[in-house]
């Protein structure tokens, strides 16, 4: 069975979603290094579509699923808020970033480097955003 989660569109509810992914993550033999950075990268999107497409309302919620796939997990991050295709996202330049002191920005940048696949789709309303992670070759689950 696919470890699921429903969670609350406030960012307070972060901290559940971080304990639920290394669970999840450690369940699957990857590495505490590739555990933190999953987490790091699916915590972004929630923390984006929270913000941003949610408004932070604690009415409203984001789906999380967690799946095994052929040599890969996918966690498949479903909502219906506003849709952002972060496929679509353009990387800022970063020195410019760096120069102006900018705070934010680099987020979906860090999905990116982080995820080795991505895929979005928007349909009735619902938006999907599936994250991508290859199994360790040595830990592959059995």
């Amino acid at each position: 069975m696919s470890p699921k989660l429903k969670l609350s569109c406030c960012t307070s509810a972060l901290v559940e979603l971080r304990s639920f992914l290394q669970r999840s993550l450690e369940a699957y033999g990857f590495s505490e290094v590739d555990r933190h950075q999953v987490t790091l990268a699916v915590e972004e999107v929630c923390t984006n579509l929270i913000i941003h497409s949610h408004a932070s309302n604690p009415k409203e919620v984001i789906y999380l699923e967690v799946k095994e796939l052929k040599e890969k997990l996918a966690i498949e991050i479903t909502d219906k808020g506003d849709a952002f295709n972060l496929l679509e996202y353009e990387v800022p330049d970063l020195k410019k970033v760096i120069e102006e002191k900018r705070k934010g920005g680099i987020g979906i940048y860090l999905v990116k480097k982080i995820m080795d696949e991505i895929e979005f789709e928007s349909k009735n309303g619902k938006n999907t955003c599936r994250l991508i992670k290859n199994f360790p070759s040595s830990k592959m689950p059995k």
